[in-house]
Order: C-alpha cells, then sequence, then structure tokens
C-alpha cells in the first residue's frame, strides 16, 4: 500500500502523505513519492500539484529505524530524497506545499524544492540531521531562508515556528490549521486558470535563473552524508535515537 493518496479535481492533483505516526518514508516509500509526482507532472489533465499531509505533522524525513538496522540503504534513501525533492523543483507544474505540524528532515527538502509554500500556525521548521548522524538538507533549506538562519538551525537542531518563517519570506500565507487545505487549494485555483502553456514556461524559465543548481547542491551534501554514515558517531546517534537514549560520543 503507498504511504500516500492522489486526488484529481479539475486539473488540481493533491498527493496527500499519509503514514502513521509521523510522515517518515522508508526507502520504498521516497522512491513511490518521486514516481507519483513525475507522473502528475506529465499528465496532461494536471495542471498544479497540491502536496500537503494528513496526521500529526506535515513529514519528519527518512525512516531511522531502517537505517539504523541497515545502514548500507543509505544509498538507495539517498537517490530517493534526491529523486523526490528534483520531482517538485524540476516538476512542469507548479508545486504548492501545504505544511502542518513537523516539517523535519526530508519534509524540509520537500518545502525548498516547491514554488510556493504555505503553512498552518502550528507549523514548525527543522533539521535534526546533525543529532541523527547524518547530512542534507541544506541546500533546499537555504532556499527557504537566509545563511546565517541556515548555519544557526542546523548546527543547534532548533526550529523555527510557522510566523517566523513568513518573516523571512519562506511561506506565503499562515492560516489555521482547519484552513490550510483550502489556503493551498485557492493559490492552486487561481494558477490553473491560466494557459498551462504559459505557466510551464514560467516555471522553466523562473527556476532557470536560480541562483545555482539546486540539485547539484544537494548531490554534493549527499557525498557527506554518506561520509558522516561510515563514522561510529553516524551510528551511535541512530542507535540512541532508536532506543529512546541520548547519545555517547567518544572523546
Amino acid at each position: 500500500m503507498q504511504p500516500f493518496r492522489i486526488d484529481i479535481d479539475q486539473g488540481i492533483a493533491e498527493l496527500v502523505l499519509d503514514h502513521p505516526p509521523v510522515n517518515a518514508f522508508d526507502s520504498n516509500g521516497w522512491t513511490a513519492i518521486a514516481t507519483a509526482l513525475d507522473q502528475l507532472g506529465a499528465d496532461p489533465e494536471v495542471r498544479v500539484i497540491v502536496l500537503r499531509a494528513e496526521g500529526r505533522g506535515f513529514c519528519a524525513g527518512v525512516d531511522i529505524k531502517e537505517l539504523a538496522a541497515n545502514p548500507d540503504l543509505i544509498v538507495t534513501v539517498n537517490k530517493g530524497n534526491y529523486d523526490s525533492f528534483r520531482a517538485v523543483h524540476r516538476n512542469p507544474k507548479p508545486v504548492i506545499v501545504a505544511v502542518h505540524g513537523f516539517v523535519l528532515g526530508g519534509g524540509i527538502g520537500l518545502c525548498g524544492a516547491a514554488d510556493i509554500l504555505v503553512a498552518s500556525t502550528c507549523a514548525r521548521f527543522g533539521v535534526p540531521e546533525v543529532d541523527r548522524g547524518a547530512m542534507g538538507g541544506g541546500a533546499h533549506l537555504q532556499r527557504l531562508f537566509p545563511v546565517q538562519k541556515v548555519r544557526h538551525m542546523y548546527f543547534t537542531g532548533e526550529m523555527i515556528d510557522a510566523e517566523e518563517a513568513y518573516r523571512l519570506g519562506a511561506v506565503e500565507r499562515v492560516v489555521l490549521r482547519s484552513e490550510l487545505r483550502e489556503a493551498a487549494l485557492e493559490i492552486a485555483r487561481r494558477i490553473a486558470a491560466k494557459s498551462p502553456e504559459m505557466i510551464a514556461l514560467a516555471k522553466e524559465a523562473l527556476t532557470g535563473i536560480e541562483d545555482g543548481n539546486l540539485e547539484d547542491k544537494y548531490r554534493w551534501e549527499q557525498g557527506f552524508t554518506l561520509q558522516a554514515y561510515r563514522a561510529l558517531d553516524s551510528q551511535e546517534a541512530r542507535d540512541a535515537f532508536v532506543e529512546k537514549r541520548s547519545a555517547q560520543f567518544a572523546g
């Protein structure tokens, strides 16, 4: 069973993440998300994609338990993450991401790859990678927030809320949780009413003038993720997370 569902109505596709308890996806889950996004991008009936979630939060990233049990899967997980974020950023259709609750790790990647981001008042953004013995997400986080804010979040693991994300310019709207889906759909309807050809050209043009190549930057980071996973501290961080205890690092 796929960890999400898809609904298409009047040119708007909703891909809804729904994998309790925290929308954390294993290697197969990330691969499936990427494939679904690519298929929606190629569907002539789809003009806009809305990516949102059910449950306690938007996305907690990768399934740490899978990686703690088999660290060699990091290569497959890396590819699934890369393909999913690329499928949002390089999708020929505009992608609106609507978030609530926790937005962590891979959830940051999806948001940082998006065209437009809306958030509920309860949304909180964070990158706990350092505390999980991993790397990655900085390129997408830096597409959302200023460089020094990114480094503070990355080094400390501290999260920021929706209002701060709005103040920093990453979020288009902050609404109540009960209004989140409609807020995303309202923007999607305005875009869907326009010429699909013009919108496709606009997205390609805007992506082309961005500073640097997001996918190349993320690939650079993933090399350090692989290096991190070979360190003893990385395994200890994952084991401590799974066992719900404090990590004990050498030295």
